[in-house]
């Protein structure tokens, strides 16, 4: 993810593997005490990876708890997003002020499972132009890189506008150049005294992973 990130003012943290020192805050440990193992290894490396780039921001390490929706807690003046599939974990902060909010996710670089679930996140003129980037980009695994950004949408989305946004609620335009925008179809909330109207974002398949990002800096807005 730091090649979709490399020039904006946040930090990122990646890592394939759960390492030894990636340890939970007693806080932290009840929201995953009853999860299968590797539940909880993916939770607690990805909230390792974020402690990591708070360090970096000089933020003193400290539990990162859930708020509404289960959405993380950062610390005040703080922007973040986290992400774990099969084999990856990532977090990315900010300062507030120069970024406004952030949006991250990682899937599996592979079709979804289940083809229902294309049509119950998208519409009928998305399924289009992913088949029509199908014809020219048949590698890519085009559904589950739309479900990505729309789970991104969302993430980047809350912290704005604490309601939920459904995946019918923002239209994508994915493109073969490794950006994406989203269409609000619900009214967004004001954001830096401008109607949020939707969001422009980045993504990249590399080494079997999906990844979208989204990076809303300060006069993005709207």
């Amino acid at each position: 993810m730091g090649a979709l990130l490399a020039a904006e003012p946040v930090v990122v943290v990646e890592t394939r593997e759960d390492p030894a020192d990636a340890v939970l805050f007693p806080e932290e440990v009840a929201y995953v005490a009853k999860a299968v193992p590797k539940r909880q290894r993916e939770f607690t490396t990805a909230r390792h990876c974020a402690r990591t780039a708070l360090a970096r921001i000089d933020v003193p390490p400290g539990p990162i708890l859930r708020g509404d929706k289960g959405a993380p807690v950062w610390p005040e003046g703080v922007v973040g997003s986290m992400t774990h599939c099969l084999g990856y974990r990532a977090a990315v902060v900010a300062r507030a002020g120069a970024v406004i909010s952030v949006g991250v996710d990682a899937e599996p670089a592979e079709p979804l499972s289940d083809p229902g679930v294309l049509e119950l996140v998208s519409d009928e003129k998305e399924r289009a132009a992913l088949a029509a980037l199908a014809v020219t980009e048949p590698a890519v695994p085009w559904d589950r890189l739309l479900f990505s950004a729309k789970e991104t949408v969302y993430k980047a989305w809350f912290p704005l506008a604490r309601r939920w946004l459904g995946f019918e609620d923002a239209h994508l335009d994915i493109r073969a150049d490794g950006t994406f925008s989203a269409a609000l179809l619900v009214e967004g909330p004001v954001v830096a005294g401008a109607r949020l109207t939707g969001f422009s974002g980045t993504w990249l398949v590399r080494d079997g992973v999906v990844v979208t990002a989204i990076v809303m800096r300060a006069g993005q807005a709207g």
